[in-house]
């Protein structure tokens, strides 16, 4: 049975195994080290371990493969019943891990470049986005009391593909260079580290790639939670790993005592990637940006590959990107003296 076909990766699973094709750009290399983590004790009961050989093993189209036991995933449609301290626990238990300790050498954790190539892949989609840039036109609606944004819990709106895009240019009503200058200009805003030009500030052992779908039961389906998907495993700043829920949180698309929840569970279980307490937005407002900035690039170009505008969630994260670029709101004198 065929699970997901993307063109980032393909998933097949026949009865209790799982076949993963990975990327035709990954690096065996690099995954045979984060194959070999995920199968080191010192990440029991964190990631889910590959099953035998628990290498990479070549296809005929040149793509990787590597096995695994299949899980019960998260159900999608319910996320109040999601298990947010379950993954809070989990993630502060990965950050926990020291490097030295793991298989290297441990590549870099990928989200950074990731978010790189939605950007890449936007600015494919609307070539004048660069010159748009230059101008200071842009287009924004509504407010919000954070400067972060995604669409959903699950995967799609993270997937990052190279797939060519035909947009129909000046026809399609998804054209929108201002929209995508917005997004450029937020992007150029953010630290180089945060757009995978330069090394991330921080080298903890981080999963990459953190939303509900990256968790499963197992063994199924009572067993404890786990994380999966090993891809974007290996050395980054643990924020990158906590700033999606986070961003969920800061457009209202998480509700408040989840994501209460979720980072009281991860500083009890002695998180590293915000501090103990008080406000966790220092550490998170970067990441979180260019999670963001990731999310509404691939929105663009998922609405200008279907020939549509960008629908009402879509928006929100324009909206998002705008707000990262305002100029400071002027402040009232001071008339008390």
């Amino acid at each position: 049975m065929v699970v997901a076909d993307r063109p980032d990766s393909t998933v097949v699973r026949v009865g209790s195994v799982i076949s993963k094709a990975h990327a035709p750009d990954t690096d065996p290399v690099d995954l045979a080290v984060r194959l070999r983590v995920a199968a080191h004790p010192r990440l029991a009961g964190v990631l889910l371990p590959p099953l035998p050989p628990g290498l990479p093993m070549p296809l005929r189209d040149g793509r990787s493969a590597s096995l695994w036991p299949a899980g019960e995933p998260v159900f999608p449609d319910d996320p109040d019943a999601a298990p947010w301290e379950e993954a809070a626990r989990l993630l502060a238990r990965l950050h926990a891990v020291p490097p030295a300790e793991l298989p290297g050498p441990l590549p870099p954790m990928r989200g950074p470049a990731k978010a790189a190539r939605a950007v890449a892949r936007l600015l494919m989609t609307t070539p004048d986005a660069q010159a748009t840039a230059k101008t200071g036109t842009t287009t924004k609606t509504g407010a919000a009391t954070k400067t972060c944004a995604t669409t959903n819990t699950g995967a799609d709106t993270n997937t990052t593909t190279d797939a060519p895009i035909d947009t129909g240019a000046a026809t399609n009503p998804a054209y929108v260079p201002e929209a995508a200058a917005t997004v450029l200009r937020a992007w150029r805003a953010l630290p180089p580290w945060a757009r995978g030009e330069a090394p991330s500030p921080r080298a903890a052992l981080c999963h990459g790639d953190l939303h509900l779908g990256q968790l499963v039961r197992y063994p199924a389906p009572y067993g404890p939670w786990l994380l999966i998907d090993v891809d974007d495993l290996g050395l980054g700043d643990p924020a990158w790993d906590v700033a999606r829920p986070a961003a969920w949180y800061a457009t209202g698309l998480l509700a408040p005592d989840l994501w209460q929840r979720f980072l009281d569970a991860y500083r009890a279980e002695g998180g590293s990637a915000v501090r103990p307490e008080g406000d966790p937005w220092p550490e998170l407002d970067v990441p979180a940006r260019a999670l963001t900035i990731q999310a509404a690039a691939l929105a663009l170009a998922k609405a200008a590959a279907a020939h549509r505008a960008p629908d009402e969630v879509e928006q929100v994260l324009l909206d998002a990107c705008a707000r990262m670029t305002d100029p400071p709101a002027p402040t009232a004198p001071d008339r008390t003296t």
